[in-house]
Formats: structure tokens, C-alpha cells, sequence
């Protein structure tokens, strides 16, 4: 099992990058923390630190190359990255998925996908050359099937999917793992206001135990929820124990 020292976590002001943060947070350990909230995300680095963890915490936009590159590259030189966890995201989809206003969706695909590849560039060379470390990128059940109210969120999640899943492939003989997650429904300021029902939700804290004990088992996909569950969610009619098979559920 991995366990990790040097961690990079994107969207660590609430839900799941809260969780995390605060359940990785330790002596030893140092993490670097992004969000969009710098109150709340000032509050969680402060949480960390009182947890003995070294904490370099900014609200830097993830769409932002030019200044991600060298905000990671520093905190990689001080402390040598073996978890990067891409987990910032956004679900601004309005009523009939924002066809009547394209900009909503390339914010989201913007957000999603460029900001994700923004999180794992500046890092992939250092841990190539290391010949060590862990890649996860944050997708969604939602990225396994098109559904309504959310195109452009479904859509990115399955371009994050899609590619974190190929490229695990690729970096396997250089030593480095990908993981790609795709958590249900998880209690969060962006599931607060969802206007349409959200079965098996379950808290951040719940799906940081989840997401901890697959990163550490470097398995390839962490989907929850799963089994039988997350065939009535996907709407598939394979039995529980081969949708889990499918999605490497963790």
C-alpha cells in the first residue's frame, strides 16, 4: 500500500478537497492547497497546520497556466510531489443545459479539463524523472453516461475520464500511478442547490475514506457508489457485481 508525503490537491476549500486535505493533513506530510473561496480555504490550511502539516495554500484560478506552472514547480522543488490529486471542478449548467448560452458551457469545459491538465503538466516531468508517484484525476459517474440537465459537466467528466484512463497505460513503465475517480453524489456546495433528485449522496468524509483507500491501492478506477447502487444509477440492467467488475469500483 502507498502512502504519500507530498501532496498537491486543487478545490480544498470544501466537499471532497476539504475532506481530503484534512485527512491527509499530518506531521511529515506537506500539502500545497488550491480553491476558489480564500476564506474558507485559509480555514482549512489552518486546520491542516494544526495538525502538524506543512501547508502552502493559494486560490489561484486552475485555468490559469501561467501562473499554476511555476506555483507547482516551486512547491515540487521544495517538496517533491508523490499524490497530486486534479480536483477542482464546476457544475454551472442551467435549465435545458445551457444551449442558450454557450459561454456557460466552455467556463465548464475550461474548468474542468484545461484546469485539470494545468494541475498534472507542470508536475509529470518531476515525477517522471523520480521515477515515482500518483496521479488522480477527479471525474464523476456522471462522465459513464449523458445526463439531463448537465452536458457540459457530463461531458468534461468523461474527457477527464476518458484520458486519465489512457494515459495510466502510458506512464506505467516510468513508475508513476493514475488513479481516476468517479464519485456519485457528495454533500458540497456544488450538490447544495441541485435541482433534481440525488440518489445514494453520501458525505465528504465518507468519500475521503473511500478515495484514500484506493489512491493508496493504486487501483486504476474509484467509483462509488457502488455494486447494485451504481447500476440504478448509471439506469444499466448488468447485475451489481458487474457493474462494479466495469467501473474498478473502490
Amino acid at each position: 500500500m502507498k502512502t504519500f508525503s507530498s501532496i498537491v490537491l486543487t478545490g480544498a476549500s470544501s466537499g471532497i478537497g476539504e475532506a481530503l486535505a484534512l485527512d491527509y493533513a499530518a506531521p511529515g506530510v506537506a500539502l500545497a492547497l488550491t480553491g476558489r473561496d480564500a476564506e474558507r480555504l485559509e480555514a482549512v490550511a489552518g486546520a491542516c497546520r494544526a495538525k502538524g502539516a506543512i501547508v502552502v495554500a493559494d486560490t489561484i484560478d486552475v485555468t490559469d497556466r501561467d501562473r499554476m506552472l511555476p506555483w507547482l514547480t516551486a512547491f515540487d522543488q521544495a517538496h517533491p510531489v508523490d499524490l497530486v490529486i486534479a480536483n477542482a471542478g464546476i457544475s454551472i449548467d442551467k435549465d435545458n443545459s445551457s444551449l442558450d448560452d454557450f459561454s456557460i458551457i466552455r467556463k465548464t469545459l475550461d474548468v474542468n479539463v484545461n484546469g485539470m491538465l494545468n494541475t498534472v503538466e507542470p508536475l509529470l516531468a518531476p515525477m517522471i524523472a523520480r521515477k515515482r508517484g500518483q496521479i488522480a484525476v477527479v471525474s464523476s459517474l456522471a462522465g459513464f453516461i449523458g445526463l439531463p440537465y448537465s452536458a457540459s459537466y457530463n461531458a468534461s467528466k468523461a474527457a477527464v475520464r476518458v484520458w486519465g484512463e489512457s494515459i495510466r497505460y502510458v506512464l506505467k513503465k516510468d513508475g508513476i500511478g493514475v488513479s481516476v475517480i468517479c464519485p456519485g453524489f457528495v454533500v458540497s456546495r456544488l450538490t447544495a442547490e441541485a435541482p433534481f433528485p440525488m440518489p445514494f449522496i453520501m458525505t465528504s468524509a465518507k468519500a475521503s475514506a473511500i478515495i484514500r483507500r484506493g489512491l493508496a491501492a493504486n487501483r486504476p478506477r474509484i467509483a462509488f457508489p457502488i455494486g447494485t447502487k451504481a447500476a440504478v444509477w448509471l439506469g444499466t440492467t448488468l447485475p451489481g457485481r458487474w457493474t462494479a467488475r466495469l467501473l474498478g469500483a473502490g
